[in-house]
């Protein structure tokens, strides 16, 4: 995404300074006054841990990707699109059983919808499926430990069955994967597994893992639209009141590889 974002100065024509605040406040809330200090015209943010409302008190161009969003324009995937096509999908795979691992994540956030088009193509179809919103740390180690855990509780759960596994992202479902595989010595045959983003570790996994795709060239030139938009009715002589946040959704690109072979019917 950040690549993406830089790479827009050709079309755009504006430069960027980058500060990664680690999901710590008073660090953010510093650099977001260093930069007030310098005139900046606008920002993108996709950190969680600044309230909408909070930014939107600047009074500045802001535009906001795959967070919080009630009082700042954003750009965020259809979510529930893609919790939809996640579990359509393992659904075609004659799983049994479909399962959803993913953090509490609030529903104020957009990445709820995953959680919550999952549910919905479960309860439409009448699918048996059990979610596991569980805390899975915040290191890779802790992740790891987490993800093995539940696949030795799905193991013993649903010994016999057909597992259809939805992980929240791409990450956690690459840990999942070789958890299994060095559980069993190779990804056993009653296991589906998809994730979600379509980053690099999904196709280069040592089984190319399905993934609900992320249209991220198309997220960060709208949300650079967006906040242009913003930016040049500022510089007006007589620019318009600020109006009411503008929210676009970027329709997700489900990719089937080889963790989801769906049967010869």
């Amino acid at each position: 995404m950040l690549n993406q974002i830089l790479s827009s100065y050709e079309k755009f024509g504006y430069k960027f300074l980058v500060f990664a605040g680690n999901s710590n406040e008073a660090v953010e809330r510093r650099y977001i006054q260093e930069l007030l200090a310098y005139n900046i015209e606008g920002m993108i943010v996709l950190s969680h841990t600044i309230p909408s409302a909070e930014l939107a008190s600047y009074h500045i161009p802001i535009v906001t990707i795959e967070r919080e969003d009630q009082y700042t324009s954003s750009v965020n995937t259809d979510n529930y699109m893609g919790g939809v096509q996640a579990a359509g999908l393992l659904y075609k795979c004659a799983c049994d059983i479909l399962i959803h691992i993913n953090v509490n994540v609030p529903e104020s956030t957009p990445a709820h919808g995953r959680i919550q088009g999952f549910l919905d193509i479960c309860s439409e179809r009448n699918i048996p499926h059990e979610l596991l919103l569980r805390d899975l740390g915040n290191t890779y180690e802790d992740n790891l430990k987490a993800l093995r855990k539940t696949a030795d509780y799905l193991d013993g759960r649903y010994a016999g069955k057909r597992k259809g596994v939805f992980l929240a992202n791409d990450t956690y479902a690459n840990m999942f994967l070789n958890s299994l595989i060095r559980m069993h010595g190779s990804l056993p045959d009653d296991y589906r597994i998809i994730g979600f983003d379509n980053s690099p570790i999904s196709s280069e996994a040592v089984i190319p893992t399905s993934t609900v795709g992320q249209q991220i060239d198309k997220i960060a030139e709208a949300a650079m639209e967006i906040l242009v938009e913003q930016m040049n009715e500022r510089k007006k002589r007589r620019p318009a009141a600020p109006g009411s946040p503008v929210h676009k959704i970027i329709t997700p690109i489900l990719i089937s590889r080889e963790t989801t072979p769906i049967p010869d019917l």
